[in-house]
């Protein structure tokens, strides 16, 4: 049986250049952003990092037969202010157009909704509710949904907070109207605060993917098919089930 094209591209013998565009130090420097908790949690017996990101990163290095550090961070937005001090060589992060500017990405590897919570007894009812004037809506900043609903909301506000967890404590402390995120996570909030509902539906897909700093073309094409292979090979399904992360989806193939 032959392989895929992508599955051949990702198991060939590996150049030094295309090691080098991976890990220039040496190191393969793997962002983790564990305020996502879809994607990465904290072991509760090590404190170490885990989930799917966790693994795809060290699966990624074992391939190409490097040694990997991972460097986490609370926020999606932290993660993409790094990049500018050149503080890591791969990163997970929702595929948007103010980010892709800077980072090549790949094809996404899960796939998650972005909705809002509001209180049981809030007005607004349906997705289309929230972008009224006066309606405030709580955001971590730089998250993906708040790239999105910068570009989209036309009438309410959105009121920003370094992290995800932040923005729902604001959310709470200051009466907000709403607070944006991913489904799962607010799910949870909701879970332990019965006045609190999160809507049924979604803004945005949420489409998480790997992704590298622009100006390492060598390495490119191969992160692109080692996604791609991960996706059918059934690791990313895999991966989501330990983490027990069954509401996310693996994202079909590009």
């Amino acid at each position: 049986m032959s392989q895929s094209p992508s599955a051949a591209a990702a198991s060939s013998p590996i150049s030094s250049d295309i090691l080098k565009a991976f890990a220039p130090t040496g190191t393969l420097r793997a962002a983790i952003n564990q305020g996502n908790t879809v994607l990465a949690q904290k072991d509760p017996k090590t404190g170490e990092p885990c989930g799917i990101t966790v693994d795809l990163a060290r699966e990624l290095a074992r391939r190409l037969g490097l040694p990997i550090e991972l460097i986490t961070f609370d926020a999606a937005g932290k993660v993409f202010a790094a990049l500018k001090q050149g503080a890591w060589d791969i990163a997970f992060l929702a595929v948007e157009p103010v980010r892709a500017a800077e980072i090549d990405f790949t094809a996404p590897y899960v796939l998650i909704e972005g909705t809002y919570m509001v209180r049981k007894d809030s007005p607004l009812k349906m997705i289309e509710d929230v972008d009224r004037a006066g309606v405030r809506i709580a955001v971590a900043t730089g998250s993906a949904y708040d790239l999105y609903l910068t570009r989209t909301i036309k009438n309410a506000t959105l009121v920003r907070a370094p992290t995800g967890p932040e923005a729902m404590a604001m959310f709470m402390r200051d009466r907000l109207d709403a607070a944006g995120g991913v489904r799962q996570p607010l799910v949870e909030f909701a879970a332990a605060n019965p006045e609190l509902r999160v809507m049924d539906g979604r803004f945005m897909a949420i489409q998480q993917a790997m992704g590298m700093p622009k100006g390492r073309d060598a390495a490119s094409p191969y992160l692109r098919a080692f996604v791609e292979e991960m996706k059918a090979s059934g690791f990313c399904t895999d991966a989501l089930k330990r983490s027990n992360q069954p509401d996310a989806m693996v994202a079909p193939p590009a």
